[in-house]
């Protein structure tokens, strides 16, 4: 009876089509996904933030071996773009990014100007008409519409001053090296510190949300293999996964706001 059952189970794998068989990524090789610090996206203080555990929810669901390192943010777009780096997480596409990299969606959220309050600026077009106000950006980093014409803009003429973190844009900001730095919700408890909280202003672009997800490099999976990771993240949004993950570091309702959008 046990030999008869063994049969049957057997014979329907064999009629099982490949794509049914091999579901799941493809696990043969070690995978690598880069992090980047940032606020409450990671620290690398604690190992811990948003995409800390989305990596953690991925790596658990997929049953690979992803191998995980902090990079900063413009070296991972160029390891993507050679394929010398599989996956990183938080980003957003632009049309440059689109030849070299695909996506998966797990949040969306606005940007907004952070401002000294001693600059003077009521708005976003103020800020561009002082030519005497410095900008702080992040190396890498792009923005929603509104906030990379003004980073374009500035860069143009010279008053862009880059970071390779969020931490030295706001010892500039402090210091008056520079009067203004594009920040998004995750960046809110270091906004918060009463040293930032009493010197400055906080402005919105008046952008959509942006959204943003897992990057993939196009170089290094298959269209069938992104496809692959992009059914693990709407697993994860399907079940309430991301959600969850952000309600640890969000209230609820912004946690809602952030992880609840259609894309």
């Amino acid at each position: 009876m046990l030999r008869h059952l063994l049969a049957l189970l057997f014979g329907a794998c064999l009629l099982c089509p490949p794509a049914a068989l091999a579901a799941g990524p493809d696990c043969s090789r070690p995978l690598t996904l880069a992090l980047h610090e940032h606020g409450l996206l990671y620290s690398s203080a604690t190992d811990s933030g948003v995409d800390r555990d989305i990596a953690d929810a991925l790596i658990r669901r997929s049953g690979c071996k992803v191998t995980v390192t902090l990079i900063q943010r413009a070296r991972i777009w160029q390891l993507i773009e050679s394929g010398a780096l599989d996956f990183s997480l938080s980003g957003i596409t632009n049309e440059t990014r689109d030849k070299f990299a695909g996506f998966a969606w797990y949040f969306s959220n606005k940007y907004y100007l952070l401002v000294r309050r001693d600059a003077g600026v009521k708005d976003i077009d103020d800020f561009a008409r002082k030519p005497a106000l410095r900008l702080g950006v992040i190396r890498g980093f792009r923005y929603s519409a509104t906030a990379n014409t003004l980073v374009d803009q500035l860069n143009e003429a010279q008053r862009v001053s880059y970071s390779s973190g969020l931490e030295p844009l706001y010892q500039l900001l402090q210091t008056r090296h520079i009067e203004g730095m594009i920040i998004e919700p995750f960046d809110y408890p270091a906004v918060e510190s009463s040293k930032i909280r009493e010197i400055s202003n906080i402005l919105e672009f008046g952008d959509d949300p942006v959204p943003h997800g897992l990057i993939m490099s196009k170089k290094s999976l298959s269209l069938e293999e992104q496809e692959k990771w992009r059914q693990l993240i709407r697993a994860m949004r399907d079940d309430g996964t991301v959600l969850r993950i952000f309600e640890k570091y969000f209230p609820a309702e912004l946690a809602r706001t952030l992880s609840n959008f259609k894309y």
